[in-house]
This record gives C-alpha cells, sequence and structure tokens, in this order.
C-alpha cells in the first residue's frame, strides 16, 4: 500500500537513528559504511549488511534514493567500509538496474530478511574497493 510507505519510511528511519545504529556503531565487528555528509562534510558512519565478494562490497539499501547515506555517495561516492573491524577505502556505486531482491539472497541472511521486511525502495550498492 502506497499510503503505508512515508509512515513505515519515518518509523524505521526513526528507531534506526535514535536506537539501533548508536548502538550498533559501537559493536566492534559491525559492518560500517562511512559516507562524508554533503552539506556538513562531516564523516558519517552507517551500520550496514552485506557481504565482501574479492574487491568489491555488496548492500543493498533499503530505502533506496531517500536514505541519507544513498544522497551522500550521490553527491561523492567516495566511501569507507569497515569489514570484520578493518576499514577499507572505496568508490560506491548505485546499481538501479540490479535486482536488489536477488541481490538479498546472496547476503548475510538476517540483515537481508530484515531489509525485506522493513524496506520500501530497495536499491543495491557495490562499493570498488581500492588495493
Amino acid at each position: 500500500m502506497p499510503g503505508h510507505s512515508p509512515l513505515k519510511h519515518r518509523l524505521v528511519t526513526g528507531f534506526q537513528r535514535y536506537l539501533a545504529n548508536p548502538l550498533n556503531r559501537r559493536l566492534p565487528f559491525q559492518t560500517l559504511l562511512e559516507t562524508t555528509g554533503r552539506s556538513s562534510g562531516l564523516p558519517r558512519r552507517t551500520p550496514v549488511g552485506g557481504r565482501r565478494v574479492g574487491r568489491s562490497f555488496w548492500l543493498v539499501s533499503e530505502f533506496g534514493h531517500r536514505s541519507q547515506y544513498v544522497r551522500n555517495i550521490q553527491a561523492d561516492p567516495r566511501v569507507r567500509v569497515r569489514i570484520g573491524g578493518h576499514w577499507h577505502t572505496g568508490t560506491a556505486h548505485l546499481l538501479p538496474d540490479d535486482d536488489p531482491v536477488a541481490r538479498l539472497r546472496s547476503l548475510p541472511r538476517f540483515n537481508s530478511a530484515a531489509v525485506r521486511a522493513f524496506g520500501t525502495d530497495l536499491l543495491t550498492i557495490r562499493v570498488d574497493l581500492d588495493g
């Protein structure tokens, strides 16, 4: 139902912003995506679920272009990803032509289930990792 999408977005992002993300950012092995704030220029760290495949890191944004980190990527695609406690630099690519539901099947099961349950506008993102 399209009418529930804005409410669902507000509820889920409020929960993430004020409760889940501050807690998850403190976990030493939580995967984090660090973007540069498009207005502030400050680093913004967002807990994400995804998987490294070779020299790429794959994830699916549950709110697509409405996600703040996606908007930051559009302004500056250079990012950092903390995987297994180690930081990697890379360039993020938004892939609107990729099938995000199929992509979620290849990513960690728990996070993928949450993205499918709470997401309203799925978008695949690939980060090409440097060296």
